[in-house]
This record gives C-alpha cells, sequence and structure tokens, in this order.
C-alpha cells in the first residue's frame, strides 16, 4: 500500500519543542486519518531547527464504502413527521424507506451508502485544520497573513504514494518542494537550496546532499561521536550529557565537532561553575583529564557550518565569549566565598517562600527543628543535621546561584568548606535538594538523609495545611517529586519513619504559623467545643497572638483538629499513591498497596513495603491463591449479611452453637493461627504471619464444603457469620484482602 509524507519547513524550531512538536503532529495526523477512515501501517517522525516530519507507511488509497443508518418514526406517524424525516434522511420518499417490526410499533429505517474517498482528499482536508489548530505553546503571526505558527512557517512538503498532494494554508501551497541547509546548499548564503523531493524512500537521503541530517537521532550520533574523537585526540575524556546532547542535535542540521580552550587560570573556581557556565551560554561540552578526572581547560563546540577554514574563526569567537562568561562565573563566585554564610542565611528574611507560609527564613527554621528531631532515626548527629538545616538554603542569596540557579546546594557546599564547616555538614547543603528526578541518587550520608528529609516533608506539609495540593496534571510546587524523594530517601537508606505522627506534628507547627496571620486561613469553631480538645489547646498555647483571634466571646477562629486530621489522612493518601507510582515500576501489584493501606497505622513506608512484597510472594502460591479465593467468598457472605441485618457480626462465636465439626475445626484454626500470626506481626516478621494464614486454607475449604452459612435456626445461622467474621478480622492483621483483585 502506499506511504505518506508531511513536511512543514519553518524558521527555526526551539530544540526543546522539537520532539513534543514531531509528537503532536503524529498524534493528529493518525487520527485524521483514522477518523476519515484510512487505516495507518507503521509511523514515524523526524524533527530538526526548522521542520517536524510525519510518515506513515501502508495508508490505503480510498477508505471503504460505509452505510449509515438512520432510525424514523412509528410507521403510524403523522403525516408531518414523516416529511421531516424524508427531509433529513435525503430520501425522495417514505417508500425508500425500510419497515422494520418491533414488538412496541413498527417503525421506519432509512439506509444510505457511502462510497469511498481518495485518501488525498482526506488529506488534504485533514492537513490545513491540523496547521491552523496546532498546539505549539506559543505561536505568532508574521506579515499580513492570519496563521499562527511557533516560527514563520515557509513550506509544505505532502506526498502519498509518491504523488504531491495539492491544498492551500494561509496562501502556503503544498507540493513537493523542501530546502536545503541555510548555508552550506545553496549558491550563495541567502538563497538555500530548492530540493524536490521525487520518492518517499529517497526524502532523507535527498536532503542529505543538501546538507541536512534530517534524523535528530543520527544527529545525535554525529555529534557524540566526534566528540569523543576530538577528546581522545586531545588526550582528554569527554563529560556526557545527554540533556546537552539533544541540545545541540537540535540547533544545528549539519552538526560539526569542534574543539576549543581557555585559561588555565579559571580551573580555580570550582568546576561546575565553570561546566555550567560552558553549558548555559555556549552548548559547549566540557572535557576532563583521561588520567586525574581533573577538568581540563578545553571545550567541545557543535556548529552548524562546514567552514573554509576548518571552524578556526568560529572556534576563536566561541573562546572569546567564553573567556568573558567565566570571567563573570569567577567574580561571582569569588565575590560570594568572602561572605559568610551565616550572613548569606540571614538575607533569607527578606525573601518570601510563599505567602502563606512564610519567608525562606522561617522556612528554614522548620526544618532545622525537623532534622534535628529526624537526626536519631536516621543515624545522624543532631547537631550536625540542625547546623546543616540553618545553612542549608544560604546560597540562594549568593551571586553564583542568581547567575546559575541550578547550582543551589552545591556553591553552598564549596562555602562552608572553605570556612571551615564539617565535611558531613557541608555535604548535607549540596546532597539535601536530592533526588531531583527518578534517575538521580538519592543522599546516603546521615546528616544528608535528616536535612532531605526535613526539607521535602516541610514543603508537603506545608503546602498540604493551607490547601495547595497537585490538581490533575499540575503541580506547580513539585510536591509529587518531594513526595517520591521521601519514599526513595526512605526506602533506600531503610529508617523507621513513621509518617502519620511527623504530619501531625509538622502540621501543628504549620498551623500555628498559620494562626499568626489570621487572616490568611480562618476556621471558626465554638469556644464550647474547646474543652476536651487537647490538640487545640496546644495550637493555642504555640500561638502567639491567638489572642487576637477572638472575634467574640462565643467563637474562636482557628482550624480545628478534624481539620488537621483530615489533612495528613489525605497527605498520608497521596503518599500512597506516590508509593504506588514507585512500587509499579518495581514490578509490585496496586492493588496490593491499597490493601495494605487500607489498614490502620500503615505509616511507616518500609513496614509496607516488607508486608507488601511479603503478600506478593504468598498469593503467588497455591494456598495463597486458594485461601484468596475463600476469604473473598466469606467477606462477600458477610457483606450481604450484615448489609441484610443491619449489624455487623462481630465477637467471639459461640462453643455451644458449634454443631459441625467442620466449624469446630475452623473456630480452633482460627484461634491457633490468630495466635501465630500475632507473634509474627509483633516482630515484623510477615513471611511467618504469612506462612501461619496459610493454615487456615484446609478447614475454611472444608468449611465452605460441609457447613451451610445461613442455616434455619437463627442463632445457629448468627453464630457461624460470627465465625467468618473472626476470620476478616484476622486477615485484616495483614491486609485488606477485599481491596485485592480476583
Amino acid at each position: 500500500m502506499p506511504n505518506l509524507l508531511l513536511e512543514l519547513f519553518s524558521e527555526e524550531i526551539p530544540a526543546r519543542l522539537q520532539g513534543r512538536a514531531a509528537d503532536d503532529l503524529a498524534k493528529l495526523m493518525t487520527e485524521a486519518l483514522t477518523k476519515g477512515g484510512l487505516t495507518v501501517g507503521a509511523a514515524r517522525t523526524l524533527s530538526g531547527p526548522r521542520r517536524i516530519v510525519f510518515i506513515a507507511d501502508d495508508v490505503p488509497a480510498h477508505s471503504a464504502a460505509t452505510v449509515e443508518e438512520r432510525k424514523g418514526p412509528r410507521t403510524s406517524a403523522p403525516a408531518k413527521a414523516l416529511e421531516g424525516f424524508v427531509k433529513a434522511a435525503g430520501l425522495t420518499s417514505i417508500d425508500e424507506a425500510q419497515v422494520v417490526k418491533d414488538p412496541k410499533g413498527d417503525y421506519y429505517l432509512a439506509k444510505s451508502e457511502k462510497p469511498g474517498r481518495a485518501a488525498s482528499d482526506i488529506i488534504a482536508e485533514a492537513v490545513p485544520e491540523i496547521i491552523r489548530k496546532f498546539p505549539w505553546p506559543k505561536s505568532m503571526r508574521w506579515g499580513t497573513g492570519r496563521l499562527r505558527w511557533i516560527r514563520p512557517l515557509h513550506s509544505i512538503l505532502c506526498l502519498f504514494d509518491d504523488k504531491p498532494v495539492a491544498f492551500e494554508v494561509d496562501g502556503i501551497r503544498s507540493g513537493d518542494i523542501t530546502f536545503g541547509h541555510r548555508f552550506l546548499s545553496g549558491e550563495n548564503i541567502t538563497q538555500p537550496k530548492v530540493v524536490k523531493i521525487d520518492y518517499i524512500s529517497d526524502y532523507a537521503e535527498t536532503l542529505m546532499h543538501a546538507k541536512v541530517v534530517v534524523a535528530g537521532e543520527h544527529r545525535a550520533k554525529v555529534i557524540l561521536e566526534g566528540a569523543h574523537t576530538a577528546a581522545s585526540d586531545a588526550g582528554l575524556a569527554l563529560v556526557e550529557d545527554h540533556g546537552l546532547l539533544a541540545e545541540n542535535a537540535g540547533l544545528v542540521e549539519w552538526p560539526v565537532v569542534l574543539s576549543g580552550q581557555f585559561e588555565e587560570s579559571f580551573l580555580d573556581v570550582p568546576e561546575e561553575i565553570l561546566m555550567t557556565s560552558m553549558k548555559a551560554h555556549q552548548k559547549c561540552f566540557s572535557l576532563r583529564s583521561a588520567k586525574t578526572g581533573k577538568l581540563a581547560n578545553r571545550f567541545i563546540l557543535v556548529s552548524n557550518l562546514e567552514a573554509e577554514d576548518g571552524g578556526k574563526a568560529i572556534v576563536a569567537g566561541n573562546e572569546r565569549v567564553i573567556r568573558a562568561r567565566l570571567s563573570d562565573a569567577k567574580f561571582f563566585w569569588e565575590n560570594d566565598r568572602k561572605r559568610p554564610l551565616e550572613g548569606l542565611t540571614a538575607l533569607l528574611g527578606q525573601v518570601t517562600f510563599h505567602e502563606k507560609l512564610g519567608t525562606q527564613l522561617e522556612r528554614v527554621e522548620r526544618i532545622k527543628t525537623l532534622a534535628r528531631e529526624l537526626a536519631p532515626i536516621v543515624g545522624a548527629d543532631p547537631d550536625d543535621a540542625e547546623r546543616a538545616a540553618h545553612l542549608a538554603k544560604a546560597d540562594l542569596m549568593s551571586e553564583t546561584v542568581g547567575e546559575f540557579p541550578e547550582l543551589q546546594g552545591i556553591i553552598g557546599r564549596y562555602i562552608a568548606l572553605a570556612q571551615g564547616e564539617k565535611p558531613a555538614v557541608a555535604d548535607a547543603i549540596a546532597e539535601h535538594y536530592k533526588p531531583q528526578g527518578p534517575s538521580d541518587a538519592v543522599p546516603t550520608a546521615p546528616v544528608s538523609v535528616a536535612v532531605a528529609l526535613a526539607d521535602k516533608l516541610d514543603m508537603l506539609v506545608g503546602f498540604w495545611a493551607i490547601d495547595e495540593k497537585p490538581t490533575g496534571s499540575k503541580d506547580p510546587f513539585a510536591l509529587r517529586r518531594a513526595a517520591l524523594g521521601v519514599i526513595r530517601i526512605v526506602l533506600e537508606n531503610c529508617p523507621r519513619l513513621p509518617l502519620w505522627v511527623g504530619f501531625v506534628v509538622l502540621g501543628r507547627r504549620a498551623m500555628s504559623a498559620l494562626l499568626r496571620n489570621a487572616a490568611q486561613t480562618k476556621v471558626t469553631v465554638p469556644v464550647a467545643k474547646l474543652g476536651s480538645d487537647e490538640t487545640l489547646k496546644e495550637i493555642l498555647r504555640l500561638s502567639e497572638k491567638a489572642a487576637l483571634l477572638l472575634s467574640s466571646p462565643e467563637h474562636l477562629e482557628v482550624p480545628p483538629q478534624q481539620w488537621e486530621r483530615e489533612r495528613a489522612n489525605s497527605l498520608l493518601a497521596f503518599f500512597a499513591d506516590r508509593l504506588k507510582v514507585y512500587l509499579r515500576d518495581q514490578g509490585a501489584r496496586h492493588d496490593l498497596i491499597d490493601a495494605v493501606f487500607a489498614l490502620p497505622g500503615q505509616d511507616d513506608l518500609l513496614m509496607v513495603v516488607r508486608r507488601v512484597e511479603a503478600l506478593g510472594r504468598f498469593l503467588e502460591t497455591d494456598d495463597g491463591k486458594s485461601l484468596l479465593a475463600l476469604v473473598r467468598r466469606a467477606l462477600n457472605i458477610l457483606r450481604i449479611e450484615e448489609k441484610k441485618d443491619a449489624r455487623a457480626f462481630d465477637g467471639e462465636p459461640a462453643a455451644k452453637l458449634l454443631k459441625e465439626k467442620e466449624e469446630k475445626a475452623l473456630a480452633s484454626a482460627v484461634k491457633a493461627v490468630g495466635k501465630d500470626v500475632r507473634a509474627a506481626l509483633a516482630t515484623e516478621d510477615f513471611e511467618a504471619a504469612m506462612a501461619a494464614l496459610a493454615k487456615l486454607r484446609a478447614p475454611v475449604d472444608a468449611f465452605f464444603d460441609k457447613v451451610t452459612v445461613n442455616a434455619d435456626a437463627a442463632d445457629i445461622r448468627e453464630n457461624r457469620l460470627t465465625l467468618l467474621a473472626q476470620i476478616r478480622a484476622l486477615t485484616l492483621d495483614i491486609a485488606d484482602f477485599s481491596k485485592i483483585e480476583g
């Protein structure tokens, strides 16, 4: 079957938008073709600085004919209704309609056959609409036209079955031509070569002759191989950076790798500053000594030109710019290292973290307190943890971080070491932001772990306290990343961290801060209800200005205990969702996480994971699978009967009402297994708890096989339901089996 090629050629598209634009084009084209009745075989995209491309294989030349049915009125309907149906269905008379027999009354049915359409017609109709409504995050208009695009759109190449598909968009006519490299393909730099594409299969090769490498992955490969070769020739090693590689591949159509250098005197500046400056300003790769691993005074740049002088002028120009940029960076660094971190920390009081959560300095005070409390849990020195937390945000006020925000923490570490802070404290300043993504390493040093956890928990509890939670795809404060960071830090370092208690403690502090600014968050509660509310009394004691909140003798405006508890539970549920994402990536089942989190008090992430893992292994065994089915049967019976009787069948079954040997055996087994399960759980031996639970399989199976639960005698029925409720209670010590999928 024929192939389809669509290329949209424009002025330079920002590198960061090219991949997304190509994906959007593929999605929109596939949807449009499918809607038009055309199947699409293998589809692929290409993208570069000046073009996004969609190629689809095996697209049929015509869409299939279709038959449309329109149900009409009853045969007994008034004449006016029949006339309206005839007109709407495109019939000449009602006699052309088919009469359908129906028990409720016969009715008319009109059938019309719509012939298939040529694929080229469907494409010509779809593409202009896609171009006009293309979802660029930002777009522009140019000239006198009305079309909006990321940059001025110059041409549209559209071939189907190697023949041009004709249409027009805002004066731009589609055809079989595109353009080569802006400077290298034409006779002069003002006029790139016009390239005619005769065959879709030759598209990439034809453009290659016009000095355009059309596939982004091909350009990236050329850059990476050239950079490694240039580094090796100089006796150096390339510092690989996949993000920078992708950006360079999106900036050039014909990549040419060149090498330059800068003065050795700049190597006195921390290497992260030099590397970041060269990357941010000139998109250059850094190099290291192959022997020592130290940063070298050389760099790799990627040009979009093959210069007659071999690139000497291009290299010299980049060296001049890099020299100026590194001079600025060195100036910032030398100024910053002279300023005490204590002084920078004090300046945080001038920076608002969030209008409802106070300044950065107030946040630092909260993190300090929490880091000190967390220190014994993670094996850190409390004084070191508190000191690191106190200085952790200081470099946000430095000139270097002001220029390069991505160096926050790193600059603080260098200044801390230069000013004589302990290495553990300095390292914690740099590492407390980690992990910043799924591929980033988590901190492992105890002081770093304490401060990193404190930083992230303060973020989460603070924003939950003011009801600023992630919604849908929106997460402006990166709270999902913070929660996943807590999960990874806890699981990969194995500290025992009871989250719910921490949420409540932190929540009280956050609400105490809110109470000091009553205009921001108020919940009116009758004073009469405060008598037995110890939580509110504590909050009032913490609040320096609580008296100002008295609006009348009868009411006090405060966040009530229920408000606090609901937010703690909501945050715990949020952690459960993040844990599902994390464990699902590790291969765990989401329903097992639900089953464990459904139990009360499951806020210890490490224990939740161990319980989930043990439950998963148990359910893979024959005993586990069979017992799950039997327990679910028991739960279903209880759910139906408890709803019918409007009561729960809790308590102990009466021994004198156990009539059948199978129910006696089950009652005995439940008691024995219950002791073993509780003993195993007391020592957190979840494997042993599962093994003990497996002993119920045979007696439960025999019970359901021989005993009628809903006996005629009411007392016998109630006793047997109570016995099933004991099984439910026993399994609830391990997990909520009703949450486990079959």
